[in-house]
Protein backbone atom coordinates (compact mmCIF):
# COMPACT_ATOMS: atom_id res chain seq x y z
CA UNK A 1 0.00 0.00 0.00
CA UNK A 2 0.87 3.16 -1.04
CA UNK A 3 0.34 5.79 1.17
CA UNK A 4 0.96 9.34 0.12
CA UNK A 5 1.07 12.10 2.38
CA UNK A 6 0.21 15.60 1.76
CA UNK A 7 3.37 17.56 1.48
CA UNK A 8 3.50 21.34 2.40
CA UNK A 9 4.94 23.66 0.57
CA UNK A 10 6.26 26.84 1.14
CA UNK A 11 7.49 29.98 -0.92
CA UNK A 12 8.65 33.12 1.65
CA UNK A 13 9.53 36.33 0.36
CA UNK A 14 11.81 38.56 2.98
CA UNK A 15 10.66 42.05 2.82
CA UNK A 16 13.01 44.71 1.47
CA UNK A 17 13.34 47.99 2.39
CA UNK A 18 14.24 50.96 -0.17
CA UNK A 19 16.54 53.60 1.62
CA UNK A 20 16.21 57.01 -0.72
CA UNK A 21 19.16 59.52 0.82
CA UNK A 22 20.18 62.60 -0.07
CA UNK A 23 23.67 63.67 1.32
CA UNK A 24 23.57 67.04 2.99
CA UNK A 25 25.06 70.16 1.12
CA UNK A 26 27.11 72.63 3.33
CA UNK A 27 29.17 75.66 1.97
CA UNK A 28 31.02 77.62 3.85
CA UNK A 29 32.77 81.04 3.37
CA UNK A 30 35.14 83.30 5.24
CA UNK A 31 35.51 86.71 3.53
CA UNK A 32 38.31 88.70 4.11
CA UNK A 33 38.16 91.14 6.60
CA UNK A 34 38.49 95.03 6.26
CA UNK A 35 42.25 96.46 7.62
CA UNK A 36 43.01 100.21 7.30
CA UNK A 37 46.51 100.78 8.57
CA UNK A 38 47.74 103.66 8.79
CA UNK A 39 51.06 105.70 9.58
CA UNK A 40 51.48 109.12 10.62
CA UNK A 41 54.69 110.48 10.25
CA UNK A 42 57.02 111.16 13.54
CA UNK A 43 57.43 114.75 13.98
CA UNK A 44 61.13 115.81 14.56
CA UNK A 45 62.19 119.04 15.88
CA UNK A 46 66.05 119.73 15.66
CA UNK A 47 67.71 123.29 17.20
CA UNK A 48 71.09 124.28 17.15
CA UNK A 49 73.49 126.45 18.44
CA UNK A 50 75.95 128.56 16.98
CA UNK A 51 79.15 127.02 16.73
CA UNK A 52 82.50 129.20 18.11
CA UNK A 53 85.53 129.28 16.32
CA UNK A 54 88.05 131.60 17.42
CA UNK A 55 91.28 132.19 14.96
CA UNK A 56 94.16 134.24 16.65
CA UNK A 57 96.51 135.11 14.00
CA UNK A 58 98.44 137.68 16.05
CA UNK A 59 101.40 135.48 16.54
CA UNK A 60 101.98 135.04 12.50
CA UNK A 61 101.60 138.80 12.29
CA UNK A 62 104.04 139.48 14.64
CA UNK A 63 106.40 136.96 13.24
CA UNK A 64 106.49 138.51 9.56
CA UNK A 65 106.76 142.25 11.09
CA UNK A 66 103.38 143.57 11.80
CA UNK A 67 102.10 144.56 14.58
CA UNK A 68 99.51 146.94 16.08
CA UNK A 69 99.57 150.41 17.05
CA UNK A 70 100.81 149.48 21.04
CA UNK A 71 102.98 146.38 19.69
CA UNK A 72 104.70 148.35 17.37
CA UNK A 73 105.52 151.03 19.86
CA UNK A 74 106.31 148.62 22.87
CA UNK A 75 108.67 147.03 20.67
CA UNK A 76 110.32 149.48 18.91
CA UNK A 77 110.84 151.31 22.17
CA UNK A 78 112.51 148.67 23.81
CA UNK A 79 114.73 147.99 20.62
CA UNK A 80 115.62 151.70 21.11
CA UNK A 81 116.38 151.79 24.53
CA UNK A 82 118.25 149.09 24.30
CA UNK A 83 120.41 150.49 21.27
CA UNK A 84 120.73 153.80 23.32
CA UNK A 85 122.47 152.09 25.91
CA UNK A 86 124.46 149.96 23.97
CA UNK A 87 125.38 152.86 22.31
CA UNK A 88 126.18 154.14 25.93
CA UNK A 89 128.33 151.24 26.74
CA UNK A 90 130.42 151.52 23.75
CA UNK A 91 131.26 155.10 23.86
CA UNK A 92 132.37 154.90 27.39
CA UNK A 93 134.35 151.59 26.76
CA UNK A 94 136.56 153.62 23.87
CA UNK A 95 136.57 156.45 26.74
CA UNK A 96 138.01 154.46 29.15
CA UNK A 97 140.65 152.97 26.15
CA UNK A 98 141.23 156.58 25.51
CA UNK A 99 141.85 157.31 29.15
CA UNK A 100 144.45 154.73 29.02
CA UNK A 101 146.32 155.99 25.96
CA UNK A 102 149.02 156.14 27.32
CA UNK A 103 149.31 152.48 28.16
CA UNK A 104 150.04 151.60 24.51
CA UNK A 105 148.26 150.85 22.12
CA UNK A 106 146.71 152.86 19.17
CA UNK A 107 142.82 152.97 20.45
CA UNK A 108 142.01 155.92 18.18
CA UNK A 109 142.91 153.96 14.75
CA UNK A 110 140.92 150.55 16.76
CA UNK A 111 137.64 152.92 17.07
CA UNK A 112 138.18 154.16 13.05
CA UNK A 113 138.33 150.88 12.30
CA UNK A 114 135.56 149.27 14.26
CA UNK A 115 132.85 152.62 13.49
CA UNK A 116 133.75 152.26 9.99
CA UNK A 117 132.22 149.49 8.78
CA UNK A 118 128.99 148.58 9.28
CA UNK A 119 128.01 144.87 10.81
CA UNK A 120 127.47 142.40 7.77
CA UNK A 121 123.15 142.20 7.81
CA UNK A 122 121.76 138.73 7.38
CA UNK A 123 119.43 137.90 5.16
CA UNK A 124 116.31 135.78 5.50
CA UNK A 125 112.71 135.65 4.65
CA UNK A 126 111.02 137.34 7.29
CA UNK A 127 107.22 137.39 5.89
CA UNK A 128 107.09 133.48 6.42
CA UNK A 129 105.30 132.86 10.35
CA UNK A 130 106.77 130.46 12.24
CA UNK A 131 105.25 127.15 12.28
CA UNK A 132 101.32 126.75 14.31
CA UNK A 133 101.50 130.17 14.87
CA UNK A 134 98.07 130.72 13.96
CA UNK A 135 96.23 129.32 16.86
CA UNK A 136 92.55 128.32 16.34
CA UNK A 137 89.78 126.96 19.08
CA UNK A 138 86.94 125.73 17.99
CA UNK A 139 83.48 125.18 20.42
CA UNK A 140 80.62 123.59 18.81
CA UNK A 141 77.36 124.40 19.22
CA UNK A 142 74.88 121.96 20.89
CA UNK A 143 72.29 119.93 19.05
CA UNK A 144 68.92 119.22 20.41
CA UNK A 145 66.63 116.72 19.03
CA UNK A 146 63.06 116.36 19.91
CA UNK A 147 61.08 113.25 18.18
CA UNK A 148 57.32 112.61 18.81
CA UNK A 149 56.27 109.47 17.87
CA UNK A 150 52.92 108.63 16.32
CA UNK A 151 51.52 105.40 17.17
CA UNK A 152 50.20 103.74 13.66
CA UNK A 153 46.07 103.93 13.37
CA UNK A 154 44.89 100.18 12.83
CA UNK A 155 41.00 99.57 11.95
CA UNK A 156 40.13 96.09 11.54
CA UNK A 157 36.42 95.04 10.02
CA UNK A 158 35.96 91.46 10.61
CA UNK A 159 33.28 89.86 8.47
CA UNK A 160 30.90 86.82 9.53
CA UNK A 161 31.32 83.59 7.93
CA UNK A 162 28.70 82.78 5.20
CA UNK A 163 27.26 79.76 6.19
CA UNK A 164 24.71 77.57 4.15
CA UNK A 165 23.66 74.34 5.13
CA UNK A 166 21.18 71.66 3.40
CA UNK A 167 20.43 69.20 5.62
CA UNK A 168 20.09 65.88 4.16
CA UNK A 169 17.41 63.54 3.72
CA UNK A 170 16.81 59.47 4.43
CA UNK A 171 13.17 57.99 2.98
CA UNK A 172 12.89 55.05 3.34
CA UNK A 173 9.85 52.39 1.61
CA UNK A 174 9.34 49.28 1.45
CA UNK A 175 10.16 47.66 -1.46
CA UNK A 176 9.02 44.51 -0.99
CA UNK A 177 6.65 43.84 1.68
CA UNK A 178 7.82 39.93 3.61
CA UNK A 179 5.40 36.80 2.55
CA UNK A 180 4.29 33.64 3.06
CA UNK A 181 2.90 30.98 0.62
CA UNK A 182 2.10 27.82 1.71
CA UNK A 183 0.65 25.26 -0.85
CA UNK A 184 -0.34 21.51 0.04
CA UNK A 185 0.45 19.52 -3.11
CA UNK A 186 -1.66 15.94 -2.64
Amino acid sequence: MNLQFPQLRMESNMAQISIDQKPPIQHIEQPKADISIEQPRAQIKMESGRGKLTIDQSKAWRDMGMFSPVEFMEQYGQNGLHSALEGVARRAMEGDELMRIEQGGNPIAQHGETNSYEPQKEYNIGWIPSHFAVKTHYEPGELHIDVQVNKPIINVNPQKPIHDYTPGTVNTNMKQYASLQIDIVT
